[in-house]
């Protein structure tokens, strides 16, 4: 009953994503390439944010949590939402899952090395979430800040059945009883709404089970790496390539296995937002605007920092929308934003309890450490320098520079948590350093694979000419 009740309910974010995306017009054909794919992944993750966007309004007109009230407006949605993605296209859906599902079969038209690779990789990926899911149901809730600062509030919230205010020591203390406590109670609800949706959806608490929406992201986080590179023209076993890299990745096993923490959903849809936004600049397609648009929301109501990853998407936009001077606009930015940090530095600033400061002496060592000898990231820092490298007359070049100009605010941003406020003290231990990197380590995945692709179209145009003399 329990299996039956989790996967019903479970396919609710699932199917009420799909159908916001598709009930938006997009002007290439239904059967391009990786579109099941990229709707099917962002589609949680845009699904899943929707659902907990419900339980708080919910929760805020004096609604108590339970599945009904939860699952049956959703599900109405969902129908009218299809409804009309059918009646504006009707049997576009049905011919894309045709042609993905005979592409599939065929390998996209691989053959010999490459056909091989490409079902090796299919089958690492199934034995892989597999495993994952084994993991997922049945280790309870275990990684510290998972129940310091998360689990905490899911649980409060499924016995109140709604939602309920959390403060710090000092105002726990002054309001008597009038709100709760946790080690991070200014976090956003969205996660801690999800384990509460499991619970209801299990009819207890389990701190097991409750869990799901992790491995979930993961899952949803492999499609959109295969659907958006294919959607911009990468190969299809170099989309599989990234949405194997992405998998693979030793931290990003672990926040599926050892579920709780926030990074790993936040990175999923980071790196949705920013495919999205590409999409959106490769095709100007509607559907990808507002995708690109929910899931920037989406960020800033996952984590606090967030809101600063949804920043750093702007200048991959003034990039597209202003191409002869959009790189002027975003260096100029660049520096008025060093100018910024430098003034505010003097003001001891606390910014999501960490102080801004102008000392400038970071762990550096330890940090080279964790991406380039430990084995957290696999040889992605090695791949990604090696790439750059490689690519570089054609990094700033219209194809690449939407996507350059986000990955490098991306590590400006992780250059000043760590090297000017009082989060560099944590590089040495090497654990919030590697969960604030994960934040962007799916998009560099992104950019190794579209910057190679561009490299090796470079290569193989230059060195053609002279064979065809």
């Amino acid at each position: 009953m329990d299996a039956s009740t989790l996967i019903a309910g479970n396919a609710l974010p699932w199917c009420l994503g799909i159908a916001f995306l598709l009930a938006f017009p997009r002007r290439s054909t239904a059967g391009g390439a990786g579109e099941v794919a990229w709707i099917a992944g962002a589609g949680y993750l845009v699904g899943a944010f929707l659902l907990t966007v419900w339980m708080r309004v919910l929760s805020l007109v004096g609604g108590k949590f339970a599945v009904l009230p939860i699952v049956a407006p959703l599900a109405a949605l969902t129908g009218v939402l299809l409804w009309l993605a059918w009646r504006r296209a009707p049997g576009d859906a049905a011919a894309a899952l045709r042609a993905a599902w005979h592409a599939l079969l065929r390998s996209p038209g691989l053959e010999g090395a490459a056909r091989a690779a490409w079902w090796g990789a299919l089958a690492w990926l199934a034995i892989r979430f597999t495993l994952l899911a084994v993991e997922v149901a049945t280790r309870p809730l275990y990684p510290w800040d998972a129940w310091t600062q998360w689990a905490t509030k899911a649980r409060v919230w499924y016995e109140l059945g709604g939602i309920a205010p959390f403060a710090r020591v000092t105002a726990w203390l002054a309001a008597n009883g009038g709100v709760y406590f946790d080690a991070s109670p200014e976090y956003p609800p969205t996660m801690p709404l999800l384990q509460v949706y499991q619970s209801l959806l299990l009819g207890r608490w389990d701190d097991t089970l409750m869990n799901g929406s992790w491995w979930q992201t993961a899952l949803a986080l492999a499609l959109v790496m295969y659907g958006g590179l294919r959607s911009l023209r990468a190969s299809a076993l170099a989309a599989l390539a990234g949405a194997f890299l992405v998998s693979s990745l030793p931290l990003a096993n672990t926040h599926v296995a050892l579920a709780g923490y926030a990074d790993l959903p936040l990175a999923a849809t980071y790196v949705a937002a920013a495919l999205a936004l590409l999409r959106w600049i490769a095709a100007r397609n509607v559907r990808d605007a507002v995708g690109a648009l929910v899931l920037a929301a989406a960020l800033t109501q996952i984590k606090n920092p967030g809101w600063f990853w949804a920043a750093t998407l702007v200048p991959g936009f003034i990039v597209a929308t202003w191409p002869r001077h959009g790189l002027r606009i975003v260096l100029a930015g660049f520096a008025a934003g060093a100018i910024l940090l430098v003034a505010l530095a003097r003001f001891q600033l606390r910014l999501f309890n960490y102080d801004l400061k102008l000392t400038y002496a970071p762990a550096w060592g330890d940090l080279a450490e964790s991406y380039f000898l430990l084995g957290n990231w696999h040889l992605l820092w090695y791949g990604a320098l090696g790439v750059a490298c490689l690519a570089w007359r054609r990094l700033l070049e219209p194809g690449l520079a939407p996507l350059t100009t986000i990955v490098v605010a991306g590590l400006m941003f992780l250059f000043v948590v760590f090297g000017f406020t009082t989060a560099s003290y944590y590089i040495t231990d090497q654990t919030t350093v590697n969960r604030a990197t994960l934040h962007l380590a799916p998009l560099v995945v992104v950019f190794l694979i579209l910057a190679w692709q561009s490299f090796a179209e470079d290569w193989n145009a230059r060195h053609a000419q002279p064979a065809a003399a």
